[in-house]
């Protein structure tokens, strides 16, 4: 049975509102004791960061997915050409890995690689020069001068009307390619970028790497899934997305920022367009192996999103469905400053008996979030066996990842948040 994208952004909506009334209900006494101890600003502002507002979004993630039908994808035999833009940056140890998994791909159109080595130190060119293929070009930049200005500098020699961006460490799967345009072939009208699905490669290189594994799998994967389901998936991220050429130069190419995919993103959807998500056209990145590394990376990536919103204010303006993640993420702060003043802190005197934060709209959290984690891996591991791929054994990542990854991504978002707001020196990071 169809059920119309509105209708379904209703039923998500009136069923995550519905959990969030049936929480605060059971937990009416505490929150009533609580706010004679703290107040109600107080109460309000820890309660409504650390429980109401992510049991909604829980809530509103668990009936998307259960009521994402996604349509077969028609792939045309004859597919239209492409130029692959890859900013490469000392990066002589993949980029052949990267570019071969790329020239073998199952792909009927005429494809462009164009390889932008940005400066680099090592020995990134001679490893590009030793691939002897007609279909690679490859761009010498004297001086380090970041990935937007590599592909800009790739954007400006593009042959074709299809732009696919690749990052120099990314690695492939099998028909990658053929599924991501071909989910932009079948989108709707004004579809100005697809974004690919991005997994783990180096998943057995430390913890870090195992948690991210699940990260990846889980959590970025089905917000995506669900903002596409209702037609705006909100960032279009560099490591593996496809882009309007066109659209892409009335954009201005893309922002010398640290954040510069999703300023891009935010720019297009700012002007209407929107952006899908091709579940199915998978590749695998390399991933920070360190904390510190992936401190670096989630202040970037949170930095980005504040970088968006200076650029393109207008997008709150711009009335769609999905707007209401743009607010969404405009809480982040907020869920991130509340989980690590309330809910740590909560949990961690709950085990001692004081229950004085840990009471039970906190507490319903958890099982939650246990099915949310259980309808998810269903839905993507499925995907997965339909792609031929097999999912790692990871307990002890999935461990990890269940009960650290927050604790580990909250200070790297705030510490991003600080940066912009205190307009601190801009540094790209390790990814």
């Amino acid at each position: 049975m169809y059920i119309p994208v509105y209708s379904k952004f209703l039923i998500a909506q009136f069923g995550a509102i519905l959990w969030v009334l049936f929480s605060i209900w059971i937990a009416l006494p505490w929150i009533d004791s609580l706010a004679d101890l703290f107040g109600w600003v107080l109460t309000i502002f820890a309660i409504g960061g650390m429980a109401i507002v992510p049991g909604y979004i829980s809530g509103m993630i668990i009936f998307s997915i259960l009521l994402d039908r996604r349509p077969p994808m028609n792939t045309p035999s004859e597919l239209p050409a492409v130029s692959i833009l890859i900013a490469a940056y000392n990066e002589e140890n993949n980029i052949e890995d990267t570019l071969k998994s790329i020239l073998n791909q199952f792909y009927s159109g005429i494809m462009e690689v164009i390889v932008i080595d940005d400066g680099s130190t090592d020995k990134t060119t001679d490893v590009v020069e030793k691939i002897t293929d007609p279909r690679i070009k490859l761009i010498k930049q004297k001086k380090n001068q970041g990935k937007a200005s590599a592909l800009n500098a790739g954007l400006a020699i593009a042959s074709h009307a299809i732009i696919i961006t690749v990052d120099a460490d990314t690695f492939l799967y099998k028909d990658a390619l053929k599924y991501i345009v071909g989910r932009y072939l079948g989108d709707p009208e004004g579809t100005a970028a697809v974004a690919g699905a991005i997994a783990v490669r180096n998943s057995r290189k430390s913890w870090i790497t195992r948690v991210q594994e699940w990260d990846y799998f889980h959590g970025i994967a089905v917000v995506k899934r669900v903002q596409s389901l209702y037609q705006g998936t909100l960032v279009a991220q560099g490591a593996f997305s496809l882009y309007q050429r066109d659209l892409v130069k009335e954009m201005g190419g893309w922002t010398p920022c640290v954040g510069e995919d999703i300023v891009l993103s935010w720019g297009l959807l700012k002007q209407g367009y929107r952006i899908g998500y091709a579940e199915n056209a998978i590749v695998f990145t390399n991933v920070p192996e360190t904390y510190k590394q992936l401190f670096q990376q989630r202040r970037r990536w949170a930095r980005g999103m504040f970088e968006a919103i200076r650029a393109h204010p207008g997008i709150f303006l711009k009335r769609r469905i999905t707007l209401q993640f743009v607010f969404m993420n405009m809480l982040f702060p907020w869920l991130d400053l509340s989980y690590l003043l309330f809910f740590i802190p909560g949990l961690i005197a709950a085990c001692f008996g004081f229950f004085l934060l840990a009471g039970p709209i906190t507490l319903l959290l958890l099982p939650l979030a246990a099915l949310n984690n259980v309808v998810i891996f269903s839905v993507q591991s499925t995907m997965f066996k339909e792609r031929g791929i097999h999912i790692r054994k990871n307990l002890r990542g999935m461990f990890l990842y269940v009960f650290l990854s927050q604790l580990l991504m909250s200070p790297a978002s705030l510490a991003g948040y600080g940066s912009e707001l205190l307009s601190l020196r801009k540094k790209w990071g390790t990814k």
